[in-house]
């Protein structure tokens, strides 16, 4: 609660979130009021993530309505993630090679690496010690400027950049647009500079992949090098912020086998990135190009369907209700939190490799780690279409 928001509810910690039981596909509403089709069962979402007759760019059509209040990145229709088709191929094609799991494998030694220089500062930290500052944001920062041959002087401009490139409407458009136009000045720049002195980072090999697949346009390049600066370090410092807070608040008893077994510290950030969702919004939009049937409703052409994931990741009939939170059971199906399809998260294995050395090196170096503040107490960061906490006090 805010004295600029005095009636607004304070949020709830992400992993106490509440799910409706999916059910058929229905009417729903945009937040703007436009009409839309829910989508919640976990085949039913698989479906319209994976069928290209449900696609992306249609969405940002003259007469389609506006997702959004204000320009953000995520609804830039040059971004990757809004094309479809053959230039949605083009361009992932030029990074697919850069995350497979055999190239973040090769990384995992100097992700471990700077994970474990993070927790060295840790422990000279004074007491209570904020985890976020010293933790969940530098460690994906410092991931992604070594993939991508940022400079640390870039670091702090990274979450200005990421505030309002991910913002949730509540900033000025004015302001949204200055700062979009800043970051889009920024990734225009690394290309020119790494088309003049390539080096072994990730842009240099997306420019030498754009110019060897030819006909990407500069803009959609751009836009994929920024999407890179921001959606490479958020995603994961969001999960690893809201992870830590669910597992010290309420899950305690899983820390000490967290530290002892690294693979299981994978089921459980398996299981986490599947439970508890980057934030408030419900569902991943497409377009529906003709009259689908989908789990035995038609949907008509034209529609925008909303792809409930975190409904379909609580679907009783593929995810039992008797190992839904069992943190160490392995997932009994793929978890749609990375989407699916050919707009599945090209990033995916790298988030998880961060987050289950994050978690169980963690652990393994500070055994008895606890919360220094009450669960509720916790400040959210907020303002973004993620969220988790700006400060997580914790001693140990």
């Amino acid at each position: 609660m805010t004295a600029t928001e005095p009636t607004r509810p304070a949020p709830v910690p992400m992993h106490r979130l509440h799910f409706e039981k999916p059910g058929p596909p229905r009417p729903a509403e945009l937040p703007g009021g436009a009409p839309a089709w829910l989508v919640s069962r976990y085949e039913d979402v698989r479906q319209v993530l994976s069928d290209p007759r449900f696609g992306r760019a249609q969405l940002y059509a003259a007469d389609a309505p506006a997702l959004s209040d204000v320009p953000d990145l995520v609804n830039d229709p040059d971004l990757m993630f809004n094309q479809d088709g053959p230039g949605h191929l083009r361009l992932r094609r030029t990074l697919r090679r850069a995350f497979t799991p055999r190239a973040v494998a090769r990384w995992r030694p100097w992700i471990a690496a700077i994970v474990d220089e993070l927790l060295d500062r840790l422990e000279t930290t004074p007491q209570p010690a904020d985890v976020v500052a010293e933790f969940t944001l530098p460690l994906p920062v410092a991931v992604i400027s070594r993939l991508m041959g940022l400079e640390e002087s870039a670091w702090g401009r990274m979450r200005h950049w990421s505030e309002h490139a991910f913002s949730d409407g509540t900033h000025e458009g004015e302001q949204v647009a200055s700062v979009l136009q800043e970051f889009s000045a920024f990734g225009a720049d690394l290309l020119v500079e790494r088309r003049r002195t390539p080096g072994e980072d990730l842009i240099s090999g997306l420019v030498a992949a754009a110019d060897e697949e030819g006909g990407v346009p500069e803009g959609q390049l751009v836009s994929l090098v920024c999407g890179l600066v921001v959606g490479g370090h958020d995603s994961t410092m969001t999960m690893l912020g809201n992870a830590l807070l669910y597992l010290l608040g309420e899950r305690r008893t899983a820390w000490p086998r967290l530290g002892a077994d690294e693979e299981a510290a994978g089921r459980v950030a398996d299981r986490l990135v599947h439970l508890v969702p980057l934030g408030d919004d419900r569902g991943s939009a497409r377009h529906a190009a003709t009259d689908v049937e989908v789990g035995g409703v038609t949907i008509p052409a034209g529609a925008i369907v909303l792809a409930d994931c975190g409904m379909a990741n609580r679907d009783p009939e593929v995810f039992p209700p008797a190992t839904l939170h069992d943190l160490f059971a392995p997932l009994e199906a793929p978890t749609l939190s990375f989407g699916a399809g050919p707009h599945y998260c090209l990033g995916a294995w790298l988030a998880r490799t961060e987050l289950q050395l994050a978690l169980h090196r963690l652990a393994a170096r500070f055994p008895d780690l606890a919360l220094a503040e009450p669960m509720d107490s916790v400040a959210w960061r907020t303002g973004t279409t993620s969220r988790s906490p700006r400060r997580l006090a914790v001693r140990w």
